[in-house]
């Protein structure tokens, strides 16, 4: 996913999902640095870690699949090319939608198709997701 902040990003979605944030290995950064394979430009500081600046990545903590959070200068201005939906079931989905908006989504909208009944958010960086 693309996005100006990939770290601040991928904590959310983490939180979010229920995923744990991916280590970056700081002392492999730092070998990086010092043998000129990247540069200090290249790496910033997360919640007190030093981290490569063009990304994050979220991973789900049974199964590994992984989620990518890369820089790109550029604020999201089309729709998304990735959508995500979150199941939560029609008893919680309210619940989900006000703890989600408490975090930093914003409410889009309500859809309906037949029975099924959803709400599309935005991420912080405007990204859209639905919780059904």
């Amino acid at each position: 996913m693309d996005c100006t902040d990939p770290h601040t990003l991928a904590d959310w979605w983490a939180e979010t999902l229920g995923w744990d944030v991916e280590p970056q290995d700081e002392a492999f950064i730092r070998d990086m640095v010092a043998k000129g394979f990247a540069t200090d430009d290249q790496t910033t500081h997360h919640r007190g870690k030093l981290v490569w600046k063009t990304g994050g990545a979220i991973v789900h903590p049974d199964n590994g699949r992984r989620m990518l959070f890369q820089f790109d200068e550029a604020a999201k201005t089309v729709k998304n090319r990735m959508h995500v939906d979150i199941r939560a079931g029609d008893a919680n989905r309210d619940a989900e939608r006000d703890k989600l908006v408490a975090r930093g989504a914003t409410f889009l909208w309500d859809g309906q198709q037949g029975p099924f009944t959803w709400v599309t958010l935005a991420d912080p960086e405007g990204n859209e997701f639905c919780v059904s």
